[in-house]
């Protein structure tokens, strides 16, 4: 068996990969929903993957407790509704701009922490906002307003900063088969919920139905599953840090695919974002904040 410290680097770079496959969903996403509407999307795309998780892993789920089941589910609403807002706002926003903007909950993650976990927000957390903040402005501000996706889009980050926070807390090493699949199944009744009355459309053609079974297989279920088994290993900090680098993926994607242009505002607005990010991850913290990462850390390995 591995070695903590390689199980450690193996769950580092899951992370990694699985950002980089969030960062190219982008552009798919932005193109299918332009084609069909944005809940009936999410709909047959967490269908499909809930659909194949619980036919893997039904004896996984089957074994977890009835704490974990409830927590399992409660993780996965979390995140459905997160990706109906993220998704509804990517409708109405350039994809490099919905992939900064819902990389805030890496700023948020640590403030509902602290919240929620009662511990004191060091000075540099409320810099961390100033700079995202601007970084934002330069990046969404039409005049002096700011559009409704990214609204939208800012709701979903805070919603995922609490699957963060939730996830780290609840998830166990031997349990991530059975959490992924309850979650993918939470996610798609939250979705399929939101077509109603009329219940999912279809996709429209060969190529939405290719993007969607990428999204459903790879972007969401082989997602799911290498986050829960990563943060059994890894503290939410650390997990949050890694997962900065997805709209690093989503701009360069986008910029590829040739959906956005590189300008300036782009490029200044991004780093502030991402200088934000890495600063309330990185910057020393207090003798008692190390103590609760320590602590958080060992709660992981056990």
């Amino acid at each position: 068996m591995p070695n903590p410290r390689q199980t450690t680097t193996l769950a580092t770079l899951g992370l990694l990969a699985m950002t980089a496959v969030w960062g190219s969903t982008f552009v798919l996403i932005k193109d299918v929903v332009g084609r069909m509407p944005v809940a009936d999307f999410l709909a047959v795309r967490f269908l499909i993957g809930a659909g194949v998780m619980l036919a893997l892993f039904a004896r996984p789920v089957w074994r977890l407790g009835r704490q974990q089941l409830v927590r399992g589910l409660l993780l996965g609403a979390l995140y459905g509704v997160g990706q109906l807002l993220q998704t509804w706002g990517l409708a109405l926003i350039a994809p490099s701009v919905s992939g900064f903007v819902t990389g805030m909950y890496v700023v948020f993650t640590p403030i509902l922490a602290v919240l929620l976990l009662r511990r004191r927000m060091p000075a540099v957390t409320w810099l961390a906002v100033a700079l995202s903040t601007a970084g934002l402005a330069l990046l969404s501000l039409n005049g002096l307003s700011v559009d409704l996706g990214v609204w939208l889009t800012l709701a979903s980050a805070v919603l995922y900063a609490l699957h963060i926070v939730g996830l780290g807390q609840w998830s166990r090493p031997g349990e991530a088969f059975g959490m992924s699949a309850v979650q993918m199944l939470a996610i798609a009744a939250v979705c399929l919920l939101a077509t109603a009355p009329h219940g999912p459309v279809w996709p429209p053609d060969r190529n939405a139905w290719l993007a969607i079974l990428y999204m459903a297989l790879i972007a969401g279920a082989g997602a799911m599953l290498m986050q829960t088994w990563a943060q059994s290993h890894l503290p939410a900090t650390r997990a949050a840090i890694v997962m900065t680098t997805e709209p690093v993926f989503a701009a360069a994607f986008a910029v590829l695919f040739g959906s956005d242009v590189l300008g300036w505002r782009m490029l200044a607005g991004g780093a502030l974002v991402l200088a934000a990010m890495y600063l309330v991850e990185l910057a020393p913290r207090r003798s008692d904040t190390a103590a609760a990462l320590q602590a958080e850390a060992v709660h992981h390995e056990v």
